[in-house]
C-alpha cells in the first residue's frame, strides 16, 4: 500500500509542472472593467484542479521608489521598516496603530486528500513567493507624528505577544483587537504609548485552516461591535459543518459577551466600515476560486441584518455547480452584492470620504485597497482605488489613487491592504510587502 502511495506522489510530481504550464497561461477573456460595477460581466466558469498561477514576487521598493499617484495627489512615506503591516485604526488624539501581522501556520482540512495535500503544497510555495510566509510579528505598533510634517517621528510596541491579530476598535474605555481565534480587549486611553494589561476574552472566533484575518469594527455608542469571520475553505470543499459561523459578519454585545450572526454566505469579508449618509455597515468580500480568471468578481456591498449572499451555493446569482449539494432553493432569498470590484483583486482595505477629503475629486465615495491577484492573468489589483457614491450607493466607475506597486517586470515592490483617513483627511495605506505606511494628499 505505502509502495502504490509512493507511486502515486512521484506521478503527481511528474505530471504538475506539465500541468502547471497549461493552467499559468490560461488567460482572462474580460478586462477588470468589464467585470466592475454593479452589473459585471459574468462568462461561463473553467474549472480548474489547481488555481491559474500568475504569482507577482514581493521584491520591495527600491532606494527612494514610491507608488505613482493619480492626478491632483501626492504621496509619501508615512513610515517605514515596518513587519508585514497590514491593517491600521487612528485613535481620537491621531496616533496610528498599526497591526504587524501575518498568517498563523496553516492548518490542513480534515481528512486531507491527495487533492488537498496538492493544493495545500502549491499554495505554500506561492504564498512564499509573494511574500506572505513569514512569521507573523504578532504586535499592535503605536505611530505618532509629533509634529504635524506627515511623518511619523515615534513608535512604540504597543501590546504584543498577539495570535495574528488583523483588525482594532476602540469604545467604552477598551482597545479590541481581533486575534485570528479571539476577539479580545485591553484597558486603553489614547495618548497610551505601551499595554501592560493582560487580554480580556470577549468571544472566541473560528480559528484555523483558510482566511485567517477577522476585522473589527464599532457602532457609534460601543454597544455593539462587528467581526468579520472568512470561510474555512474555497467553497465548502470539506463539508458544511466545518464552516459553522464562519464566512459572516458576526455582531458581539461586549457586555454580555454574546454574539450572533448578523450576516452570512460572505466568503471572506474583510474591510468594515460606515457609509457616512446612511450610517449602513458596508464591507469588501473576497469571492471563490479555481473558476478561471474572469470569476468570481470581488464585490463591495452594504450588509444588511439577517442577509445570505450566496457563498457557497451561489455568486451573483449564479449556481456554483460545483457544490453539492446545489441549493437553487435559496436564490430567492440571496441578496447580490451591490458593486463588483474585478475578478482576484484581493480587496482587503475599505474607508470612506467622510467629509474629509483627500482632494475635491474624492469628497464622496469609498477607498479600497487591492491587495492584487495571485490567480489571475493578467494579474488585477495592486493598486488602492475610490469608488465614487452618491446618496450611500457606489455611482460610477471605479477610479485609480494609488498604483505602480508593480514594477516594470510585473513583480511586486508592494501591496496595498489597510486603508484609512488620519485626522488631516490625508489617506494612510498599509503596505505589506514594501514594510512601509503610505500618505496620499492633494497638491496645493
Amino acid at each position: 500500500m505505502k509502495k502504490r502511495l509512493l507511486l502515486i506522489a512521484l506521478a503527481i510530481v511528474v505530471a504538475l509542472p506539465i500541468g502547471w504550464y497549461f493552467l499559468a497561461y490560461e488567460k482572462a477573456e474580460l478586462s477588470v472593467d468589464a467585470v466592475t460595477g454593479a452589473t459585471p460581466e459574468l462568462k461561463q466558469p473553467v474549472e480548474t484542479l489547481i488555481p491559474t498561477v500568475n504569482v507577482a514576487k514581493g521584491i520591495g521598493w527600491p532606494e527612494g521608489a514610491k507608488p505613482t499617484p493619480a492626478t491632483g495627489l501626492a504621496v509619501a512615506e508615512f513610515a517605514g521598516k515596518l513587519d508585514h503591516p497590514r491593517w491600521m485604526t487612528l485613535l481620537p488624539n491621531g496616533d496610528v496603530l498599526v497591526a504587524e501581522t501575518n498568517s498563523p501556520p496553516r492548518q490542513p482540512p480534515p481528512d486531507p486528500s491527495i487533492k488537498d495535500r496538492i493544493q495545500g503544497w502549491v499554495m505554500g510555495i506561492l504564498f512564499s513567493r509573494v511574500g506572505a510566509g513569514v512569521p507573523s510579528a504578532n504586535r499592535i505598533t503605536l505611530l505618532r507624528d509629533t509634529d504635524g510634517d506627515g511623518v511619523a517621528e515615534s513608535r512604540s510596541v504597543l501590546v504584543s505577544g498577539l495570535n495574528s491579530p488583523f483588525g482594532m476598535a476602540i469604545a467604552g474605555g477598551y482597545l479590541y483587537v481581533a486575534n485570528t481565534d479571539a476577539l479580545v480587549r485591553f484597558p486603553f486611553t489614547p495618548g497610551q504609548t505601551k499595554i501592560d494589561a493582560e487580554p480580556e476574552k470577549i468571544v472566541d472566533l473560528p480559528g484555523g485552516y483558510n482566511h485567517w484575518a477577522r476585522n473589527v469594527i464599532a457602532n457609534a455608542d460601543g454597544s455593539r461591535l462587528y467581526v468579520t469571520v472568512g470561510s474555512a475553505s474555497n467553497i465548502a470543499e470539506h463539508g458544511i459543518a466545518l464552516e459553522e459561523g464562519r464566512a459572516a459578519v458576526w455582531e458581539v454585545d461586549p457586555a454580555t459577551k454574546k454574539h450572533r450572526i448578523y450576516a452570512g454566505g460572505l466568503r471572506n469579508p474583510n474591510g468594515l466600515a460606515w457609509e457616512p449618509t446612511t450610517n449602513a455597515l458596508w464591507t469588501v468580500v473576497n469571492e471563490r476560486d479555481m473558476l478561471g480568471s474572469d470569476l468570481v468578481p470581488d464585490y463591495l456591498t452594504s450588509v444588511e441584518f439577517g442577509g445570505f449572499y450566496g457563498w457557497p451555493y451561489s455568486y451573483w446569482g449564479v449556481t456554483d455547480e460545483r457544490v453539492k449539494p446545489e441549493r437553487d432553493d435559496l436564490l430567492e432569498y440571496t441578496r447580490k452584492p451591490d458593486y463588483a470590484l474585478g475578478p482576484h483583486t484581493a480587496s482587503l482595505g475599505l474607508t470612506f470620504a467622510n467629509g474629509q477629503t483627500v482632494a475635491p475629486q474624492f469628497a464622496e465615495g469609498a477607498f479600497i485597497g487591492q491587495h492584487g491577484s495571485w490567480n489571475r492573468r493578467p494579474r488585477s489589483g495592486y493598486k488602492v482605488i475610490f469608488v465614487p457614491f452618491k446618496g450611500g450607493k457606489p455611482a460610477g466607475k471605479p477610479v485609480d489613487v494609488l498604483t505602480g506597486f508593480l514594477d516594470g517586470s510585473e513583480e511586486a515592490q508592494g501591496r496595498p491592504v489597510g486603508v484609512v483617513l488620519d485626522r488631516t483627511g490625508a489617506l494612510l495605506v498599509a503596505d505589506d510587502v514594501g514594510n512601509k505606511i503610505w500618505r496620499v494628499t492633494g497638491t496645493k
